[in-house]
């Protein structure tokens, strides 16, 4: 079987799979797996290409992800204008004072001689610094949480089209991405791993702690979504008559006619995403980055500079896992910070990277498709095997008890088990890097 055989047969599996999930289950069910399939398509992209065209072991991808939907509080949601007026303004100096804070202790640095002098300058440059930042900030972000904690509590955002959010969470955290690049890409790879796995820890904390941000773990729910609500459709005489035409009842059709939407879009993101991936790796610039990947000694002795085309590639593909990280907030129309588990869904983004192929751009997508579907099946299909088994037991027997209770385990593992077994048989992945 030739490769682009094989690897259309890989896609229509899938494709398969989600079908199937919709004539056994139900189509809201298969219409969620792919919308999430796309949104995982999209994420194992942005790592792909960090990993597979450049060899940056980054395990910080839910802070970028999380980024992503902070845009979308900041860009779409209504300003709350009454928090605004209360501590808005003190919280933007304050935040203005700390940067003042970090550029003076660099100025001080740079400019005077070494010595003991230059030190105790830059010590009281930053205790002075921090606690006037502190006493002007403090008192601006308790003015604004006390303005009706219960709904509101934050600055709010822009009042901005949700749309504008996508390409605005991919700014956020490519600036984040440039900042760490610039202090964590000149180390080891396992240090790098290090350090953007803490990095993205500090991102979520921020977003669980800053109330006056984004409510911190109160959540910011309805969030405007890009297409009408279920509700707003159910109660459309003319959509109620087009889905009585398709033997449907309101509340399916107008379910089914959003995600519908939203996997449209998702699609046509996907679709541009790939495009300019596949341009890219296809380039002089995607051959160069494969090459320094590969021997970066040999690719610095050819006078190209290491450091920066890694951190051109560390934020590009960190843009595209924030642009994924707004979409999914979109989807949810809500932001969580405590679903973001930096350690369990960057296991997950890799594991598709891994499977699907690195390096190889079509694998990272095939990679989201397969493992979504399995991460999302698994446990209800190892709930149904283990009833089946234990189906001859008693309804008390301890042994059954226990194999049906560890049903809830078998996502991972099963990740584990595909992982070990695509390692074994096809190292480098289904749709291997050409």
């Amino acid at each position: 079987m030739s490769s682009s055989m094989k690897n259309t047969s890989l896609f229509a599996l899938v494709a398969v799979l989600i079908i199937g999930t919709g004539f056994v289950q139900s189509w809201n069910s298969a219409l969620l797996i792919l919308n999430m399939g796309l949104l995982s398509a999209i994420m194992a992209l942005g790592v792909n290409l960090q990993w597979g065209f450049a060899g940056l072991f980054n395990i910080g991808v839910m802070g970028f992800v999380a980024l992503g939907g902070l845009a979308t509080v900041l860009i779409s949601m209504p300003p709350t204008t009454q928090a605004w007026a209360d501590g808005g303004l003190r919280v933007i100096i304050g935040l203005l004072l700390g940067a003042a804070t970090i550029v003076a202790a660099i100025l001080v640095q740079t400019r005077l001689p070494k010595g003991r002098a230059r030190n105790l300058i830059t010590l009281a440059v930053l205790v002075v610094g921090f606690f006037v930042f502190r006493w002007v900030f403090d008192g601006g972000v308790g003015a604004i949480e006390a303005v009706d904690p219960a709904a509101t509590g934050y600055l709010g955002g822009l009042g901005l089209p949700v749309l504008i959010a996508w390409p605005v969470g991919g700014l956020l955290a490519a600036g984040a991405a440039w900042v760490i690049g610039k202090t964590a890409l000149g180390l080891r790879s396992d240090y790098l791993a290090i350090a953007t796995l803490g990095i993205a820890e500090i991102i979520i904390a921020v977003l669980k702690n800053e109330d006056w941000l984004s409510r911190g773990v109160k959540n910011v729910i309805g969030i405007p979504r890009p297409l009408p609500y279920e509700i707003d459709l159910q109660n459309d005489p003319s959509f109620v008559e087009r889905a009585a035409g398709f033997g449907l009842d309101p509340t399916t059709a107008s379910t089914l006619y959003v995600k519908l939407g939203y996997g449209v879009l998702f699609a046509i993101v996907l679709l541009i995403l790939l495009w300019l991936a596949q341009k890219a790796l296809n380039s002089p610039w995607g051959r160069m980055m494969r090459a320094i990947r590969d021997n970066e000694v040999a690719a610095e002795a050819m006078g190209k500079d290491v450091t920066a085309r890694h951190l051109q590639i560390f934020i590009l593909g960190s843009a595209i896992c924030g642009i994924a990280g707004a979409m999914m907030t979109t989807l949810d129309s809500q932001l969580t910070p405590g679903t973001y588990q930096p350690l369990r869904f960057t296991f997950l983004v890799w594991v598709m990277v891994i499977v699907g192929g690195s390096g190889n751009n079509f694998g990272a997508v095939l990679g989201g498709f397969l493992i979504w579907f399995l991460w999302v099946q698994v446990e209800p299909i190892g709930l149904w095997l283990m009833e089946t088994i234990t189906s001859g037991m008693a309804a008390d027997s301890p042994l059954r008890l226990h194999l049906i209770e560890s049903a809830a385990h078998m996502r991972l593992l099963t990740m584990g088990v595909i992982l070990i077994l695509v390692l074994r048989f096809s190292p480098k992945g289904l749709i291997p890097e050409k």
